[in-house]
């Protein structure tokens, strides 16, 4: 007696891209926890950075506030842009090592993909900015904030974190080669120079205010130093979503476009 198969019922084929994105994140995560030195060596830049800063340039640098109070919320954003950022060189190494042809033949589409890597991307950075932040607390770094402004203060570093790995993913379907995507790391990783993170933007030439006080990076930095240290962010707040949730919507509907044609 021959046994019809059953067809997929709508419902189901709904529910496959999640659970496909879902072992595709776990997926991630091993091979992140197998390769932890690139963990490492995505934290270490942040911590020394902030270390030499305080320690060695700080006693220079005025801010109307002990330094370390205020070059914190900079490195918090050096650390989770940078960490996010290496989302680029893993999407790359799945596109040209043929791996990603494989989860194709699996029926496995491109946005299940990607997001896989986005979760581990946005676990991975949000446990480093954690241990960041415990590098900050051992060297005086004592916020004034309450149970709701750290609520906001996750929700913001949160949304910044997944905006830049979505737009990584998108550098990573675009890059030739892993060693072509290690190329958005190092701009990641000089974007919050020119901006608040570091020395008041007053400070710096005046044909470099525009840019400073303008790029995506220093109304997200105010806003997270506005909620720590309890004082006026102004529209910095506003601003921050504003900035993350346009990358994310234009990175997020990019990578599609761009996943298609780089995998056709």
């Amino acid at each position: 007696m021959k046994v019809r198969a059953r067809a997929a019922t709508p419902r189901a084929r709904r529910r496959r891209p999640v659970s496909d994105a879902i072992v595709l994140t776990g997926r991630t995560i091993r091979l992140t926890r197998r390769n932890l030195d690139a963990v490492l060596t995505a934290m270490l830049p942040s911590i020394m950075l902030m270390l030499v800063f305080v320690y060695f340039f700080g006693g220079a640098l005025h801010t109307g506030t002990e330094y370390v109070t205020y070059v914190v919320p900079g490195v918090m954003l050096l650390c989770a842009g940078f960490g996010s950022a290496n989302s680029a060189v893993t999407v790359t190494h799945d596109r040209t090592g043929g791996i990603v042809d494989r989860f194709r033949s699996l029926d496995i589409g491109g946005t299940p993909i990607l997001a896989g890597h986005v979760a581990a991307s946005v676990l991975r950075n949000t446990v480093a900015s954690a241990l960041v932040f415990g590098v900050a607390f051992l060297i005086g770094f004592r916020p004034d904030v309450g149970p709701l402004d750290w609520l906001a203060v996750a929700g913001i570093l949160l949304m910044f974190i997944l905006a830049i790995s979505w737009l990584s993913a998108c550098f990573g379907l675009i890059a030739r080669s892993p060693e072509a995507a290690g190329g958005f790391t190092f701009l990641m990783m000089f974007l919050p120079y020119p901006s608040s993170a570091f020395v008041p933007i007053d400070t710096m030439p005046g044909w470099l205010h525009g840019f400073a006080q303008h790029q995506p990076v220093t109304p997200v930095i105010e806003a997270l130093r506005g909620l720590l240290l309890d004082r006026p962010a102004g529209d910095s707040a506003w601003q921050a979503l504003v900035w993350c949730g346009g990358i994310l919507a234009v990175a997020a509907g990019l990578s599609g476009v761009l996943f298609r044609r780089r995998t056709a």
